[in-house]
């Protein structure tokens, strides 16, 4: 549908803001043109768009998640195709235009099916959030920190798994997080990298230079920063003091206010720059839905006050944040400009996941991943493709 937004606060490709801005979406799915004030003339091509009066509120790039386990009460782990489409129609509502399908610790033939299950999906129409890959976390992780993560399946990395999956399906994993401490993990992050995975630290008690002999041999993501890894010490930085300061890692942060305090995402912030760090919400199967008993990678959870903790030993698991609400924590909590967090939630996971060519930013040409939020930060309108998704 040929669409012209107009009247709103358009945050661009170089994180700016054009006031009293547009954006012409063209029929085809792409952006056209983005302008200020006057929005003539335009090409013949864009006669007859419809408008739509933006209001004075904002025109963001639609968010990408990059680490979510479900939600509307189904799981990436055991979904089919009616549960994929609930999720990404849950998180769509939400502002999620892309999404990864994250995984938890689990046998092999359960990974495998995810994988199975998912590029099957992938490969169909996607009238919601696209999924754009899928996201192993674990299962070569740290006992010591599974958090909710089942122990019965944490091992050693096993490259004999990954070059089946890469070869069954090809470009389909987009990261992995792993313990970057235990046996092989080192060469096992050299070979995610060698097929264009990302690999990330995450449930790990990784030292300071451990994780920096990781970065040295590909490592460039760490999930949850502060959450389920090895903490910060004046004199024994531990992961948490690696990710801070290395410029090589980009830092993911759940910005709910139950994961993570606001001084610690003002300190994430601060110590990596707003280029690198990435919103996300580890989303599980209960967002979206009402407080009760949940299911986590087989591990009992109860929600209570929209938080979810495992039933036994009251850990964490998960979230039910949802894109939005990180984005507007982050502004109102931390202090952060609403193109900033913008860049947090959509500009940096594109970047990572090598999509910038193609989404996570409004600019000529990209595909029309657009949000309408009014003045308070409540989405109005979500476009994919440069189709509206009601």
């Amino acid at each position: 549908m040929n669409r012209l937004i107009v009247n709103a606060r358009v945050v661009t490709s170089g994180g700016g803001v054009l006031e009293d801005g547009w954006v012409w979406m063209r029929d085809g799915g792409t952006i056209g043109a983005i302008g200020r004030g006057g929005v003539d003339p335009l090409p013949a091509e864009a006669a007859g768009a419809e408008r739509v009066d933006g209001g004075g509120g904002w025109v963001l790039p639609g968010f990408i998640d990059v680490h979510v386990h479900g939600g509307a009460g189904h799981d990436f782990m055991y979904a089919e195709e009616d549960g994929l489409r609930a999720i990404t129609r849950f998180h769509t509502e939400h502002g999620t235009t892309g999404m990864l399908a994250t995984s938890l610790t689990a046998a092999r033939d359960e990974l495998s099916a995810v994988l199975e299950r998912v590029s099957r999906f992938m490969s169909g129409p996607m009238p919601y959030a696209q999924v754009l890959g899928v996201h192993f976390e674990g299962p070569f992780i740290n006992i010591k920190w599974k958090g909710a993560q089942n122990p019965a399946h944490i091992l050693p990395p096993q490259a004999e798994w990954l070059e089946d999956w890469v070869r069954r399906y090809p470009g389909v994993i987009k990261l992995q997080t792993l313990a970057p401490e235990s046996e092989g993990a080192l060469d096992y992050i050299e070979r995610l990298a060698s097929h264009g995975i990302v690999p990330s630290c995450g449930h790990t008690d990784a030292t300071y230079d451990q994780i920096l002999a990781a970065a040295g041999r590909g490592l460039r993501h760490a999930v949850h920063t502060f959450n389920a890894m090895s903490p910060y010490h004046h004199r024994s930085p531990g992961t948490v003091g690696a990710v801070l300061t290395e410029e090589r890692i980009m830092a993911e942060v759940i910005a709910d206010g139950h994961h993570v305090h606001p001084a610690g995402i003002k300190l994430l912030r601060s110590a990596k720059g707003t280029d690198h760090v990435i919103l996300v919400t580890d989303a599980m199967a209960a967002a979206g839905m009402p407080d009760g008993e949940y299911d986590l990678g087989g591990l009992p959870v109860v929600m209570s006050a929209g938080v979810a903790r495992l039933k036994e030993g009251n850990s964490l698991a998960g979230s039910t944040l949802t894109m939005i609400d990180a984005l507007r924590f982050v502004v109102r909590q931390i202090g952060v400009s609403v193109a900033d967090a913008s860049r947090m939630a959509s500009g940096n996971p594109a970047r990572q996941l090598g999509l910038d060519g193609v989404t996570g930013s409004l600019a000529v040409g990209k595909r029309a991943d657009a949000l309408l939020l009014d003045d308070s930060l409540t989405l109005r309108r979500v476009w994919i493709g440069g189709a509206e998704v009601v």
